[in-house]
């Protein structure tokens, strides 16, 4: 692609950004480069590759890709979405303390609470989305703030901004997992957060074949360390699935409009429904976060939690489901429908569960791209049994 990307729209940045045609054959798609090592010329003479480990230039592609798409100076690909959350942690240190939002993902709380802290990193849990609670909850060694928004499962909506700033005033840095929002709808860096976080097996990739994950750096310092840590513990993207996930990203855009579209139909149709307890759906009027979600975002996403009163419900619900797909996961072609209880939010304990409204009748949709009559009468038959 020639001249400067920032210049180009998305959606052409989506396509062409770190995507040269192939210089041997002229290949207009990145090739796999499977390969585990790179021929020298000469001691110290290479042609910018020295071992896969440490650079592949499938996956080279992918991250100048994605860190052009959130507008961050570099971007770091991962085996999958866990192990670019492992790598941001390394940013901290023993006797370090991170403000986290209460309903992260469970593996997020998985590795906070069971892994990190065996090693003296402490954690304080909040609805950020409440800004007096972060503030209260930060101390002096306070060093990151890690936000969802919208938060798993319960869409809980966070002022970027705001909490920006309350985090460089305690000179801390804020880390932003956008998975749920992608890089379409939402780019945290330009309201003020300091590291990216994806879990590129989700809408990035788009067709649920691959796993990864992405931080995105705007800082010199942290791009040199991601990288560092990368080369230094090895949990590094492979070409194939780098690969896919360059493949998915091509159409992001056009997949986010038709997810959303789908997904604001479904949530009005579940807020209305007489089985259905609560809706959680930004992009519903009534949602508490539905206009910080605005000024933030430009649209509403494909995610979906609703209540539904109780676990008998909810098996009832997602035993009969024929077009939906019960299965863990989201931001696939396919509509796919879980139980957080007992599935993404299984490592959280049950008292913390019910707190934070992760009761057992809770279903989460993630809307695919099929026909959203098909997904509407599905969901009609199947909550017409309860």
């Amino acid at each position: 692609m020639k001249g400067d990307p920032k210049n180009l729209g998305f959606s052409t940045r989506a396509i062409h950004a770190g995507q040269h045609p192939d210089p041997a054959t002229g290949a207009i798609n990145v090739p796999i480069y499977a390969t585990s090592t790179y021929v020298q010329d000469g001691l110290g003479e290479h042609k910018g590759h020295e071992y896969a480990r440490v650079t592949n230039p499938t996956r080279s592609a992918l991250e100048e890709n994605v860190a052009s798409l959130e507008g961050g100076i570099s971007g770091h690909a991962f085996a999958s979405g866990m192990a670019a959350i492992s790598t941001l942690m390394t940013m901290l240190k023993t006797g370090d303390h991170v403000v986290a939002s209460h309903t992260v993902y469970g593996g997020t709380y998985r590795l906070l609470t069971q892994v990190l802290d065996r090693y003296g990193l402490e954690s304080s849990w909040v609805d950020t989305s409440d800004l007096a609670a972060v503030e209260a909850a930060m101390t002096d060694r306070t060093r990151m703030v890690y936000v969802e928004t919208p938060t798993n499962p319960m869409m809980e909506i966070t002022d970027l901004a705001a909490v920006a700033r309350l985090a460089h005033e305690a000179d801390a840095i804020l880390a932003v997992d956008n998975t749920f929002a992608s890089p379409w709808f939402q780019r945290p860096l330009e309201h003020g957060a300091d590291v990216v976080m994806h879990s590129a097996t989700k809408f990035l990739n788009g067709h649920s074949d691959a796993l990864g994950g992405i931080l995105v750096a705007t800082r010199p310092e942290d791009s040199e360390w991601f990288a560092f840590v990368s080369k230094s513990a090895g949990g590094v993207l492979g070409p194939f699935d780098a690969y896919l996930t360059l493949r998915g990203i091509k159409t992001l855009e056009v997949r986010m409009e038709k997810h959303e579209a789908s997904g604001r139909a479904i949530a009005a149709f579940l807020d209305g429904h007489a089985a259905v307890k609560q809706t959680f759906y930004p992009g519903l009027p009534a949602h508490p976060g539905h206009e910080v979600h605005k000024r933030q975002a430009s649209g509403f996403g494909a995610l979906i939690s609703f209540d539904l009163g109780s676990l008998e419900a909810a098996r009832t619900l997602l035993e009969n489901v024929e077009v939906l797909s019960l299965a863990e996961s989201l931001g696939g072609v396919e509509t796919l429908i879980s139980h957080p209880a007992t599935m993404t939010h299984a490592a959280v304990p049950f008292e913390q569960r019910q707190r934070l409204g992760i009761v057992d009748g809770l279903v989460r949709v993630s809307v695919g791209l099929e026909n959203v009559e098909d997904l509407i009468a599905d969901l009609e038959q199947a909550l017409a049994r309860i």
